[in-house]
């Protein structure tokens, strides 16, 4: 496997990323990763190499560069971390990600490994609403998209992620715990409902006795089951659209 730490260009700054892709020649599609709420760590990089190992360029970029380099030791979390988390969490926005999402695309375009055309992501957590939120504004190059209990994805918000799915080309992937504080009642109905009004091929999936963030082998709720069968399906999506 080659994996490098590089800088991608945007319009707001340097993105430090990380970068995992398998070894040869050839092209591989590529995959962005979208980080959780708590950020760059070897946990998530080794999530990058396993999407690698699957014939994937995989970028898994430092969201919160604008604020500098931020990094949190979870083990240690505690109610003050928690709140410099959602501080960080919040200070990104959907047009903010749309726009990094376009400089990875660049990269992308950019580099001789990286199969042209069509490309796929993943998100966790906050990033659920960024995976639905960019399959829209890129239409055309985000064949396949797949969100992990995802948060904020319907909002009563003008910029709510569910109203744009009309403009969705590819095929969207959501799994969500059973067990989430973080996402309401509502949400799955509603976005149930929303995607029932496109033709948008998508996949909707509750996983029984699940909590929010089951698929981070490093967390307490991790369940191997729900976790390996998300990363079947996600691989499989990936699979069938990219290669």
């Amino acid at each position: 496997m080659v994996e490098s730490e590089v800088i991608v260009t945007t319009k707001h700054g340097r993105m430090p990323t990380f970068m995992a892709a398998p070894e040869g020649e050839g092209q591989f599609p590529g995959i962005i990763f979208y980080m959780d709420a708590p950020g760059i760590r070897e946990e998530l990089r080794n999530m990058a190499r396993r999407i690698a190992k699957h014939g994937y360029a995989c970028l898994l970029p430092d969201m919160y560069y604008r604020l500098g380099t931020v990094r949190f030791d979870i083990p240690r979390r505690d109610d003050g971390m928690s709140g410099v988390i959602r501080a960080s969490m919040n200070s990104l926005t959907i047009p903010y990600v749309n726009d990094d999402t376009a400089a990875m695309l660049a990269w992308f375009d950019a580099n001789d490994r990286v199969k042209p055309g069509p490309v796929g992501c993943v998100g966790h957590c906050m990033s659920g609403r960024y995976i639905t939120s960019v399959a829209a504004a890129f239409p055309h190059r985000m064949a396949a998209a797949a969100s992990l209990y995802g948060v904020g994805i319907v909002t009563d918000k003008d910029d709510s992620p569910h109203l744009s799915l009309g403009k969705v080309k590819g095929e969207l992937y959501y799994a969500f715990a059973e067990h989430d504080q973080s996402v309401p009642a509502n949400v799955i109905p509603d976005l149930k409902a929303a995607l029932n009004k496109t033709d948008v091929k998508a996949t909707v999936e509750t996983f029984p006795g699940t909590h929010h963030g089951f698929c981070f082998p490093e967390r307490a709720v991790y369940d191997t089951l729900a976790a390996e069968t998300t990363w079947s399906k996600i691989l499989s999506l990936w699979d069938r659209h990219l290669k």
